[in-house]
């Protein structure tokens, strides 16, 4: 893998791992969202990633090792989509008052648990520092490779 490809390999992976925190902000910024634009309530998003430039399937470690090339090493991460998450339900609270209650007196919440979406907004930012920390070792290593050739 040459040094180009780990700055690629770590900017894909900041990229990502930016708009995971940028959906978890969405997610926290509407959690007492009761109603949307199809009056609704808001529902939690959740951002995939997949291997950028993979077929998609999986590969048994013995392989990777074995048949190792640019073509599959070093491609880093994509988005594979941000979906919204149908497991979870939504809160019900009792609020009669509320203008979006129920006949009964219950409003519906959204399915977003601020507990983990801090949980994984601390994950989401700690991925990113590895990244950067790892693209700002890269760019150290040609730097000192750039000078020992000028030397």
């Amino acid at each position: 893998m040459s040094l180009f490809s780990a700055f690629n390999v770590n900017a894909s992976g900041m990229t990502a791992q930016r708009l995971r925190m940028d959906t978890i902000s969405e997610n926290v910024a509407n959690a007492n969202t009761t109603r949307t634009a199809d009056g609704t309530p808001y529902v939690r998003k959740i951002v995939t990633f997949a291997t950028k430039g993979g077929d998609g399937t999986h590969h048994n470690f013995h392989k990777v090792l074995k048949g190792a090339s640019a073509a599959y090493v070093g491609q880093g991460v994509k988005v594979n989509g941000i979906y919204e998450d149908k497991e979870s339900e939504q809160r019900l609270v009792y609020d009669p008052a509320h203008p979006d209650a129920d006949e009964n007196g219950y409003v519906s919440y959204p399915n977003v648990n601020i507990i983990t979406e801090m949980t994984n907004l601390i994950d989401a930012s700690r991925a990113y520092e590895a990244n950067s920390t790892a693209f700002n070792a890269s760019k150290s290593m040609v730097q000192q490779g750039l000078q020992l050739a000028q030397s």
